[in-house]
């Protein structure tokens, strides 16, 4: 999905992330395990200064909604996104290499391709395949892509750049065929591809059971569906009903999915979790069991499965770089684990000429982020001067698409996973091959915080650059410190937001070196 960098390989003779980059006919891949990323001195970028009004940085649900409002009142509005097609990971929309039927598509799929064409009929001009990879703050920024080193200097600036999915580590989540839901979903929806033909789905939270709904519809054999949450109960009757009233259509979607389950006979486990997964060269078996209230197994509640694919989704983190560079304000939210940017009902935030949307500055979902980046557009618009509509259907999405959030997590409510299903030789670093041993031993010789654990383990100093274990790290350290978790304890981000040459780096600041 872009972040992890583990899928880098030589394409053409040139090293690329081949998660991002499309297949055409006659492409020579190759495995390359010291690849780097694109070197400048094979090609020149030609240098391109932008100056829009409007400059949204991600193309998803928030992102859109917001360049289209802007547009529609009036703004030059530029929209770049790093991936090939807009639409982020909630509207994935199927690669060009597919004849798509525009009457079998999904209504996700409709919405997306709406709003897509909204933004389009808005005028907003759209840079797709096009990374910001630095910024010295709101009114400049650097962005490579398509061939292109872009200086951008907007006068007011809307991130938008989405979440990641958390990952959580266990032995053999390092195993080929062991994937995040997202990713799967990606597969599915976008390629066309099953992540394996028999799979199975764990974590928490609505996106398992869709994905693991798609799966059976797509002619997958789901072994079970994981849950961390416990089973609904009376204590929870309120949750359901506010969701009910809040988004009737959502739950019907949800019913809908269990339905699917249900007739295909899915095993739903509720208070479970895959607690391991093994094969020989990629994953073959995966080991699922109980969890107590504190998220450890519960010894003799194990099961095997036999398996090509084990699908694990725990949760979300905001990609929130490019916004902390330029100095928002985050806060820890303990309920959602992860730094949410302090800003107001339209994504403001409290520097001059920025907004945050969407799911970067805390997650929400789709709906939530469509509704705050519509206010944020018209907001935008207002303060350049334009004259811009009321969004009164915006705001009143969003109250009720925060009150469904809430009822959601109140069903969902289960213990957090951090550590409690590593063992000594897990890897807690992916990157850079850091065991969960390496990380205690670190803590328990003095080491307080994750700046200085990476200075003595290299934890978090891979091509991912911290993205899968600094949430792990930072609860591990504020569990040893019994101190808070505040923005402070997570890794400072760093420049340039994604791994990039020197050779690339140096052409994009200095033309004509």
């Amino acid at each position: 999905m872009g972040v992890c960098h583990d899928c880098v390989m030589t394409v053409d003779g040139t090293p690329l992330r081949t998660c991002m980059t499309p297949v055409r006919d006659g492409m020579m891949v190759e495995v390359e395990l010291d690849a780097q990323l694109p070197d400048a001195t094979t090609a020149r970028l030609r240098h391109v200064v932008l100056e829009p009004d409007v400059l949204v940085v991600g193309a998803g649900p928030g992102g859109l909604a917001a360049a289209a409002a802007a547009a529609e009142a009036g703004a030059d509005v530029l929209l770049v996104d790093e991936r090939a097609k807009p639409g982020g990971q909630y509207f994935k929309q199927p690669s060009d290499a597919f004849d798509v039927d525009e009457q079998a598509v999904d209504p996700q799929y409709r919405r997306g391709r709406e709003l897509v064409a909204r933004v389009e009929r808005a005028g907003a001009t759209v840079l797709m395949g096009v990374q910001v990879w630095a910024a010295t703050g709101p009114h400049e920024l650097h962005a490579l892509g398509n061939g292109c080193a872009y200086a951008l200097h907007p006068r007011r600036l809307v991130i938008a750049t989405g979440a990641y999915e958390r990952g959580v580590p266990l032995p053999g989540w390092t195993l080929p065929g062991f994937m995040t839901t997202g990713a799967a979903q990606t597969l599915m929806r976008a390629y066309q591809v099953l992540p394996g033909r028999r799979v199975l789905v764990s974590g928490n939270g609505p996106l398992n059971i869709q994905v693991a709904a798609e799966l059976v519809r797509a002619g997958a054999t789901v072994v079970a569906l994981c849950e961390t949450a416990r089973p609904a109960s009376p204590r929870r009757a309120g949750a359901v009903a506010a969701m009910a009233a809040s988004a009737p259509d959502l739950m019907r979607d949800g019913i809908g999915y269990a339905r699917t389950l249900r007739s295909a006979r899915v095993p739903m486990l509720f208070g479970h979790s895959v607690v391991r997964a093994v094969g020989q060269g990629r994953v073959e078996r995966a080991t699922v069991a109980r969890l107590d209230s504190s998220g450890r197994p519960v010894p003799g509640s194990d099961r095997d499965f036999d398996v090509d694919a084990v699908c694990a989704g725990f949760g979300f983190l905001p990609s929130n770089e490019l916004a902390r560079t330029i100095g928002v304000e985050h806060a820890y939210d303990t309920a959602l684990g992860q730094l949410v940017a302090v800003r107001g009902p339209d994504g403001r935030t409290g520097i001059d000429d920025v907004w945050v949307v969407g799911d970067s500055g805390g997650t929400g979902g789709a709906r939530l982020a469509q509704a705050v980046g519509l206010l944020a557009g018209s907001s935008v618009a207002r303060s350049l001067g334009l004259r811009a509509t009321e969004p009164h259907d915006a705001e009143r999405d969003r109250t009720r698409n925060e009150r469904f959030q809430r009822a959601l997590w109140r069903l969902y409510a289960g213990p957090r996973l951090v550590d409690q299903l590593a063992g000594p030789d897990t890897l807690v670093c992916r990157c850079e091959s850091v065991p969960l041993r390496a990380v205690d031993e670190a803590f328990s010789d003095g080491i307080a915080t994750i700046g200085a654990l990476k200075r003595v383990t290299r934890a978090g100093m891979g091509r991912c650059q911290g993205r899968y274990c600094a949430g792990v790290l930072a609860e591990l350290a504020a569990r040893r410190s019994a101190g808070p978790i505040d923005e402070d304890a997570w890794f400072a981000p760093s420049l340039p937001f994604k791994p990039l040459p020197v050779g690339v780096v140096a052409d994009a600041l200095e033309p004509g070196r």
